[in-house]
């Protein structure tokens, strides 16, 4: 019995193949986790904005439904935010807040209270920054909504 044993019958990869394939995955590998690096501080900075409204809005439906004043409070130092009575949620430490008062001017330090009664809310601003982004939350007092601008 002879066996004979054709090159052209031998299945698989060389070695050099696989090694190419290897760096290309890693190659697509590493630039998407670079890329998804950059992306998450970003998302964290218009998370922190969208929850502030929020629960702006939810101070505001409080308000309305018991029929009694609530009070938002942002408390500058220690970066962190709430409704009077709930908890409160901290604001990332690479974002900056300031306050923007129509009477006092712009606030950088200490407890902020905006009060919102059922009838309307006051017309300060607040001002979120990260980087080169800036995202301003603006109450409207006569309809009650909140404005915001990226």
């Amino acid at each position: 019995m002879c066996l004979i044993l054709n090159a052209k019958s031998k299945k698989g990869f060389t070695l050099l193949e696989l090694i190419i394939v290897l760096f290309l995955i890693s190659l697509i590998l590493g630039l998407s986790i670079i890329s998804f690096a950059n992306f998450l501080p970003s998302y964290r900075f218009n998370s922190t904005a969208r929850d502030i409204a929020t629960t702006l809005k939810h101070a505001r439906y409080l308000a309305q439904i018991q029929g009694i004043r609530q009070v938002f409070t942002i408390d500058l130092d220690s970066k962190t935010y709430g409704i009077e009575g709930y908890n409160t949620k901290e604001i990332p430490e690479d974002i900056n807040i300031k306050i923007l008062d129509p009477i006092h001017g712009e606030i950088y330090k200490g407890k902020y209270y905006f009060v919102i009664s059922p009838t309307g809310i006051e017309t300060s601003e607040i001002i979120l920054s990260y980087k080169k982004k800036v995202t301003t939350i603006q109450m409207d007092p006569i309809v009650g909504t909140l404005l915001i601008n990226q």
